[in-house]
């Protein structure tokens, strides 16, 4: 299954825990960035979610943390759906190593449409779902 760059970055000395290596949560905070890239791509934008009072909320997120990176290292998230139903969408991020290729760490999320001013979950547009579902037959 061929999956998209989502982010592309840098590691920085402020991103390094006391031990040195970079901190989980700029891990999660990458994977994130390339959460909105992702969600753009299926029309899920800014602009779309704002209009519509829509918003998203991973619900569950499982982290796989295969090596740990260094200050100046630099890397690429590679995202993918995974399932899309009526209010949810399931999706996952690899972070590579883009020097070596090297997968340093996964994530796997499940999140839901929101109807922001009911503050519940709603059902995906038919724009989207059908997005999503050609994004998954296409392998993309």
């Amino acid at each position: 299954m061929k999956e998209h760059v989502t982010y592309q970055g840098a590691v920085y000395p402020w991103h390094c825990d006391h031990m040195g290596h970079m901190n989980v949560m700029w891990y999660v905070g990458k994977f994130d960035e390339g959460t909105w890239q992702l969600f753009a791509r299926l029309g899920l934008t800014p602009g779309f979610l704002r209009d519509r009072q829509r918003g998203m909320a991973a619900v569950e997120q499982h982290i796989e943390y295969r090596r740990e990176l260094l200050a100046g290292d630099i890397v690429t998230v590679h995202s993918n759906v995974i399932e899309i139903r009526d209010k949810v969408l399931r999706f996952s991020h690899a972070m590579a190593d883009s020097v070596s290729g090297e997968i340093v760490a996964t994530t796997t999320l499940t999140a839901v449409y929101l109807d922001v001013v009911a503050r519940k979950a709603s059902a995906f547009p038919p724009e989207i779902r059908a997005a999503a579902e050609a994004w998954i037959q296409r392998g993309d």
